[in-house]
């Protein structure tokens, strides 16, 4: 989806850059492992290409 990064605790601060970037506005950074989401399931690695880490926090 759009305007959401699910990223490793290494790849935060690119998200939130990103985030800032293509919003003009600070995102919430969520952490996966203490929210869960009823209709959601977050890929399970972070999204940054050739990391294969765990998806740790939702920028959004």
């Amino acid at each position: 989806m759009e305007g959401m990064y699910v990223v490793c605790k290494e790849h935060v601060e690119i998200a939130i850059d990103r985030f800032v970037d293509d919003f003009e506005d600070a995102p919430d950074v969520v952490d996966l492992k203490e929210t869960h989401f009823a209709a959601w399931n977050p890929p399970p690695t972070c999204e940054e290409k050739g990391c294969d880490k765990h998806g740790e926090f939702l920028i959004v």
